[in-house]
């Protein structure tokens, strides 16, 4: 048996989504790895301390560190957990999350290094994390996507009458929520009917308040359900023809492969990961980032070409089957046995 110790956000309250640590943790357990977490604080230093003190505690009988990195504050946590890890000459490996971490490469070379160059090897979730860590000079990188079981998500494809759009993330300025609300009044004035539900926690850096206020300053009708279960959001989703994902950064959106399981098509900002996910006018279709005009036109040219429509649901819908995780785990096996 293996022994992994896990490090990542495993939050459980309304300002945070589901996160990697608990669903790849829950599906490598399943597999038969012995899993240790850390941290569930919800208080930052503590969080830190914990990481910290459970790495002390366990590395004599782990074989491996799994390390959540990100862009934001939070990869501190993985700079002073990797360094412990050299201390203890225990294995680490980075799993590297969202579409900004390139600006940790460029302003804090040393600390990347650091993390990155003494690794056992770095885990990216998509193709476009992998060329831009390449591009900086570290090439013991494994692109692993992020992983769903397929057969939890029942596929229908949509017609579109009334447009209903669907977001789902949480309200952070990264993920740019008033664009939603924006292409919601534009289509209103031009003359469709259009809904628009917007699914996730708020963050606390204001996006989720900015959002509201902008949509009672439009006067459109704007459903904000706040945080819901993975198994809810899928549900609701039943009501729902098109998805929109306005972020200005991102890397491999899990909230967007779960859409295109589903059979909803889908608009993006073409940004960071999204074009290695997705291909325009082919399984989705593509806009310019924070573009109110553009991403409208692109809602309105799903409704009037039904044909287009149903081509990028069911392409979408062809790849991400393979991400079904009795395929992804294969590659996880590789990187955890050598």
């Amino acid at each position: 048996m293996i022994n992994l110790l896990y490090i990542g956000n495993k939050l459980r309250d309304s300002s945070s989504n589901i996160s990697s640590i608990q669903v790849l943790g829950r599906a490598l357990g399943h597999e038969g790895y012995h899993m240790i977490y850390a941290s569930s604080k919800s208080n930052k230093v503590l969080r830190l301390m914990d990481m910290v003190l459970t790495c002390l505690k366990s590395y004599r009988k782990v074989d491996c560190v799994l390390i959540d990195t990100y862009s934001t504050q939070n990869f501190y946590y993985a700079l002073v957990i990797s360094q412990l890890c050299r201390l203890l000459k225990l294995p680490y490996i980075p799993i590297l999350h969202g579409g900004n971490l390139e600006s940790r490469l460029k302003h804090y070379p040393k600390f990347s290094r650091l993390i990155f160059k003494y690794s056992k090897v770095n885990i990216a979730p998509s193709p476009f994390i992998k060329s831009v860590f390449e591009s900086y000079g570290y090439f013991n990188i494994v692109s692993v996507p992020n992983a769903l079981d397929i057969n939890n998500y029942l596929f229908r494809e949509r017609h579109i009458d009334t447009i209903k759009l669907l977001w789902v993330r949480s309200f952070s300025k990264i993920y740019n929520p008033s664009l939603a609300v924006k292409v919601l009044k534009q289509l209103t004035n031009k003359g469709y009917k259009a809904e628009l539900c917007m699914v996730g926690p708020d963050s606390g850096d204001g996006s989720f308040q900015e959002t509201q206020q902008i949509s009672k300053k439009l006067d459109v009708s704007v459903t904000f359900t706040g945080k819901l279960p993975k198994s809810e959001w899928i549900t609701l989703a039943e009501n729902y023809n098109v998805f929109i994902n306005t972020t200005n950064f991102d890397n491999m959106p899990v909230s967007v492969i779960e859409a295109m399981a589903i059979g909803l098509p889908i608009v993006s900002t073409n940004v960071g990961g999204v074009p290695y996910l997705i291909e325009h006018e082919e399984d989705g279709l593509l806009v310019p980032a924070n573009n109110v005009l553009i991403m409208t036109d692109s809602i309105v040219r799903l409704k009037q070409e039904p044909s287009l429509t149903k081509t990028v649901i069911k392409n979408a819908r062809a790849k991400v089957e393979t991400y079904d995780w009795e395929i992804v785990k294969q590659e996880w096996f590789k990187v955890l046995n050598r």
